[in-house]
């Protein structure tokens, strides 16, 4: 149940980063808001994850989704470069994740 709270966590991070970029310097109500109550859930579904995961790897794990996650929704939605290098390196970054999660 802790790894599944921890994706979950990870996702509501990219999530609270789309939205933080999204408000305006938090000028704008939804977007804001938005940001506020994922940041929120993110950071509690991080905290129920490492009562049983260790906090090196959970927040490693948690960083490299949202990271990933972020990146790829510039990407795909918001018209970021996904160059063949950068696409490359965010593979790195989910190798070492997944890595992370075999070697528990």
């Amino acid at each position: 149940m802790a790894w599944l709270v921890l994706v979950i966590s990870g996702l509501l991070e990219t999530a609270w980063a789309i939205a933080l970029d999204r408000s305006g310097g938090f000028s704008r109500l939804v977007p804001s808001l938005v940001f506020v109550v994922t940041l929120v859930l993110s950071m509690a579904g991080l905290a129920y994850a490492l009562r049983e995961i260790p906090v090196g790897t959970g927040y490693a794990v948690w960083v490299g989704i949202g990271a990933v996650g972020t990146a790829v929704v510039g990407m795909l939605a918001l018209g970021e470069s996904a160059s063949l290098p950068r696409i490359l390196c965010l593979l790195l970054v989910v190798a070492g994740v997944v890595g992370l999660k075999i070697f528990h």
